[in-house]
């Protein structure tokens, strides 16, 4: 039941070595930097992807989310909401619509004659 197996061991000496032994790091996956530097997008091609992807993108979320990018956009040109503006114009109109809902009263009781109840 023994067989015989034949084992065998090619060696190459140092110049041979070289040739056919690629000893450069390709099959780790190990780029130059260089190579890394030109596959890198350009800003034209980042803002053409982002418009193929911008109705995959979700709307709201903490992170790869419409929501996200206008906060880190925000953040990043030194952006403030305008919300608290906004809410103070938002009272004015309110305001202004009560001073115009009772000068038409007094038009409509001075046009009749009659004291106008509220509505």
């Amino acid at each position: 039941m023994s067989e015989l197996i034949d084992f065998s061991k090619q060696s190459f000496n140092k110049f041979q070595y070289e040739k056919i032994i690629d000893t450069s790091f390709k099959q780790l996956g190990v780029q130059p930097i260089q190579q890394q530097l030109e596959e890198q997008p350009t800003l034209n091609d980042f803002f053409n992807m982002y418009n193929e992807m911008f109705y995959e993108i979700p709307e709201s979320g903490e992170i790869n989310s419409h929501e996200y990018l206008i906060k880190q956009s925000s953040e990043y040109i030194g952006f403030e909401s305008n919300q608290e503006e906004l809410e103070v114009l938002q009272n004015e109109i309110a305001q202004l619509r009560i001073e115009l809902l009772d000068a038409q009263k007094q038009i409509a009781e001075l046009q009749t004659k009659t004291p106008v109840t509220s509505f």
